[in-house]
C-alpha cells in the first residue's frame, strides 16, 4: 500500500504513526540522507500532513536512533558513528543466528514462497543497480526472517537494533559496485538452507553474512577515507 492509499485509510494505525513509517522508509531508501535537516514545513506539504504529526513523528524517529534534534537548529537524519555501527554488528550476529535456527525450524510453505518472492526482487533490483530499491529490500528480507521466526519479542527487538543501520547500509552499496551482487548470492543461499530445513546451516550463513557486510562497511569507508586524503 502506499502511503497516500494509508493515508487515506487510516483503520488501524494513527496519522504520526503512518508519517513515522513513511519518513522511516525515505531513510532507509536513501531518499533523507545522514546529516540532512529534516524541515517540517516542506515535509508537511510533501505528505500533505500538518505539522503537528510530523513533529510526532520525529520523537519517534528519534527513540529509534534514526534522526537527532539540535538546540535552535532543528531535527536532522543522524549520522551514525563507525564504533556505534560495529557494536551493532556484534549484537546483530547472535540474533541473526538465533532468527535463522528458528526459521529453518518452522518455515511452512507460505514463508519459503515469501522469501522466494522477495529475493526475486532484490536480483531485478541488482540487474537494474536500483540500489535505493535493493536496500529496502535487503531490510525487507531480514525482517521477513525476523517476523517468520515466530518470536514477535525477538522479532521487535531486532527492528530497533537493525533501524540504525539503515544510516550505514546504502552506503556501502554506492561507493562498491559488487557489493549488491555479492549481498544477493548471499541471500540466495541463506534461503536454499531454509528451503533445505538446516538450522545449523542457517545460522552459520546469516552469522557469516553479518560479519561480511561488517567487512564491506570497513573497506568502503577506509577506501572513501584514503581518496580523500590523498593530495
Amino acid at each position: 500500500m502506499t502511503f497516500t492509499a494509508a493515508l487515506n485509510v487510516l483503520k488501524n494505525q494513527s496519522l504520526p504513526t503512518l508519517v513515522q513509517e513513511e519518513l522511516e522508509r525515505m531513510i532507509m531508501e536513501g531518499r533523507l540522507l545522514p546529516g540532512e535537516q529534516l524541515r517540517e514545513v516542506a515535509l508537511s506539504a510533501l505528505l500533505g500532513v500538518s505539522r503537528g504529526p510530523i513533529r510526532e513523528a520525529f520523537r519517534g524517529l528519534e527513540e529509534k536512533g534514526l534522526v537527532s534534534p539540535v538546540k535552535n537548529c532543528g531535527v536532522f537524519v543522524r549520522k551514525l558513528d563507525l564504533v556505534e555501527a560495529d557494536q551493532i554488528y556484534e549484537v546483530r550476529e547472535t540474533l541473526e543466528a538465533l532468527i535463522g535456527d528458528k526459521v529453518a525450524r518452522r518455515i511452512d510453505a507460505d514463508g519459503i514462497a515469501q522469501l522466494r518472492d522477495i529475493v526475486d526482487k532484490m536480483s531485478d533490483a541488482v540487474a537494474a543497480a536500483d540500489i535505493n530499491r535493493y536496500t529496502a529490500l535487503n531490510f525487507t528480507y531480514h525482517d521477513a526472517l525476523a517476523r517468520l521466526s515466530g518470536n514477535p519479542k525477538l522479532h521487535a527487538t531486532y527492528q530497533r537494533l537493525v533501524a540504525e543501520l539503515s544510516l550505514f547500509r546504502r552506503h556501502t552499496y554506492i561507493h562498491d559496485e559488487t557489493s549488491m551482487a555479492l549481498s544477493l548470492a548471499e541471500h540466495r543461499a541463506i534461503l536454499e538452507a531454509v528451503v533445505a530445513r538446516d538450522p545449523a546451516k542457517v545460522a552459520g550463513l546469516l552469522r557469516a553474512h553479518v560479519g561480511d557486510s561488517r567487512a564491506r562497511l570497513h573497506q568502503v569507508l577506509d577506501t572513501s577515507r584514503q581518496s580523500t586524503e590523498q593530495p
